[in-house]
């Protein structure tokens, strides 16, 4: 089966390198007051600021990150795979937009929806999709 709109399995490995590179920095940069453009009093209207440079570095990191692991092929790319990958993507957009909907009525802090809609889907996606992978290896191998 040709898989078209798939990175190769390496980028697997790269995904989860820059997604995990992204936790110590960003930790680093809250204890140093870099995330203050989330603040809604710190709002400058300048868009190249520290802050907003280090706050765009940081998200694309883990998006980047995060996007390479989701769409990386599996060692073996078969239709089964493709389902299950389709069947998860579908519950990811499901559970972001219930997410998305009940943060917008209950949450008046609206800075944060932006990571929210960027890293919710693809997380979503990343661990369903592997926890299916992982029930279908496990009752293939209690059937043998």
């Amino acid at each position: 089966m040709k898989s078209r709109f798939l990175f190769p399995y390496w980028c697997h490995y790269l995904g989860w390198g820059l997604a995990i590179a992204h936790v110590p920095i960003s930790i680093i940069g809250r204890m140093n007051g870099m995330f203050n453009i989330l603040d809604d009093q710190s709002r400058n209207l300048s868009l190249f600021t520290g802050e907003h440079l280090f706050f765009m570095c940081t998200a694309l990191l883990m998006t980047l990150g995060l996007f390479l692991v989701a769409f990386a092929k599996e060692k073996i790319e078969d239709e089964q795979i493709w389902q299950i990958r389709l069947d998860s993507l579908r519950w990811s957009i499901y559970i972001n937009y219930l997410i998305l909907i009940i943060s917008l009525v209950f949450i008046n802090d609206t800075g944060h929806i932006l990571e929210l809609n960027l890293w919710v889907p693809l997380i979503f996606f990343i661990v369903r999709f592997r926890w299916v992978i992982f029930r279908l290896n496990q009752s293939l191998s209690r059937e043998v």
